[in-house]
């Protein structure tokens, strides 16, 4: 019979600064029916917690909360209907929130099996960045062998990701960074463009005098034109973030209906471009498809980790109670990856 597990977790209050998260410890009950209890062995900051922590995530949560979008473990124990044989696997899982936790009670039908012999932190790395890179690359833009793409920020989390795999893909890829990363960015396969350039625009244009086959933007914002400019006929962009906005005055939701709307519009115009927005929780509503997708999308990304082609970003590993120096030092901008949280 298992018993209750006592778990260590990062609670955020409010609206805070990173110093202001709080640390507490609680009791977990066994795992109900289809659950599993997950012993955390790493977990991440993504761009999500830094705009929850402001209030501005697009589907904000009710505060208080524990923040964590994913993580990797080791099963502990199962619920009814749950294979026992599951305990001693190595899993990972997306959550949206809770992972920041050395323990976590989750459905077994949202984990996905990690290949032996890879560091937790590196999976880490390539949960929700490698699910996200591999669908807006393959699923949305389906990008092809021999074409060529821009993608801004190509030193964070995604998008050192997405270079990667378009790389691997024989896709040529221009990137965006700051200098100081530009060594880093040619590392991983792409040309390095400064995105403090005045003109950024004119700039990658020279690269790609006929224009790309699809631009990768999480910035948003009034550069989200640039963007689509760069499109050639036939080109997608695909946006998944509104970073410019990120500390806009207002409803957490406006800047990015704002977008999509901008999206909507574009896609009407006779040029035979497409204009996306890449939502992660897409389909969610249908959960079995959608985490059947995921699952394969996230076992893509694992093979390739596995065997090499894909190596993992990772900026910092930090203990989960220093959470909040984490916070603060992914949303600095001066690190290349992903921090990770090892409890």
């Amino acid at each position: 019979m298992t018993t209750r597990t006592r778990v260590t977790e990062v609670v955020m209050p409010g609206l805070i600064e990173p110093d202001g998260l709080l640390i507490q410890d609680r009791d977990l009950p066994a795992p109900a029916t289809g659950q599993v209890l997950v012993r955390v062995e790493a977990t991440g900051v993504s761009f999500a917690e830094q705009q929850m922590r402001r209030g501005k995530y697009y589907d904000q949560p009710p505060f208080p909360f524990v923040p964590g979008y994913d993580f990797v473990g080791t099963v502990e124990a199962t619920g009814e209907g749950v294979d026992p044989a599951m305990v001693g696997a190595r899993v990972a899982a997306v959550v949206k929130i809770g992972a920041w936790a050395t323990h976590v009670l989750t459905d077994a039908t949202h984990l996905v099996p990690v290949p032996g012999g890879i560091d937790p932190a590196d999976a880490e790395t390539l949960i929700v960045n490698g699910i996200t890179a591999w669908q807006m690359l393959h699923t949305i833009a389906k990008v092809q062998c021999g074409q060529r793409i821009v993608v801004l920020g190509a030193n964070g989390g995604v998008g050192s990701t997405l270079v990667q795999l378009a790389a691997d893909a024989g896709i040529t890829v221009i990137g965006t960074a700051a200098t100081r990363h530009h060594d880093h960015v040619r590392s991983l396969g792409a040309t390095p463009v400064d995105y403090r350039a005045p003109d950024l625009p004119a700039r990658l244009r020279s690269l790609a005098p006929d224009g790309v086959d699809a631009v990768f933007d999480h910035v948003g914002g009034p550069g989200i034109q640039d963007s689509w400019r760069l499109l050639r006929r036939g080109g997608t962009l695909v946006s998944y973030g509104s970073a410019a906005t990120k500390d806009d005055l207002g409803k957490s939701q406006l800047p990015v209906l704002v977008l999509v709307g901008r999206l909507l519009v574009w896609n009407l115009l006779p040029n035979g471009r497409r204009a996306h927005f890449y939502n992660l929780w897409a389909g969610h509503r249908r959960p079995t498809r959608f985490y059947r997708r995921l699952r394969d999308d996230l076992t893509q990304v694992l093979e390739r980790l596995a065997a090499g082609t894909l190596a993992p970003q990772v900026a910092a590993r930090l203990p989960l109670v220093e959470a909040g120096r984490a916070l603060e030092l992914a949303e600095s901008h001066t690190v290349a990856g992903k921090v990770v949280l090892v409890p």
